[in-house]
């Protein structure tokens, strides 16, 4: 069974037992979390999606918040000697799978 939910403006798909990083929730670690925005649900043989997965839930638990690794943003202008340099890191939050109501 696996399901693919919608959270931080990406789909992610998703089965029991999954760790998986998603966009930084502001949920503190070990605490429960429950995704209702269900796109589709897969449990063998049936399908559902839209409205009839829209009854669905995911539940998960919080393992930790992290930053990705540093991505590096170089802006250059030639013959004009325009250099600049700045780095990002993007916050994420790392759960934990635990069940998928469907």
């Amino acid at each position: 069974m696996y399901a693919i939910i919608e959270t931080g403006g990406k789909q992610y798909k998703v089965a029991e037992g999954d760790v998986i990083t998603v966009e930084k929730l502001g949920a503190e670690a070990d605490t429960k979390y429950t995704f209702d925005k269900v796109v589709a649900v897969c449990d063998g043989d049936s399908y559902k999606f839209g409205s009839d997965a829209s009854s669905a839930s995911v539940d998960a638990t919080v393992i930790g918040d992290g930053k990705a690794k540093k991505v590096i943003v170089y802006k250059y202008k030639p013959k004009k000697g325009f250099h600049k340099k700045n780095g990002h890191r993007q916050p994420f939050t790392k759960l934990k799978i635990d069940k998928i109501n469907a």
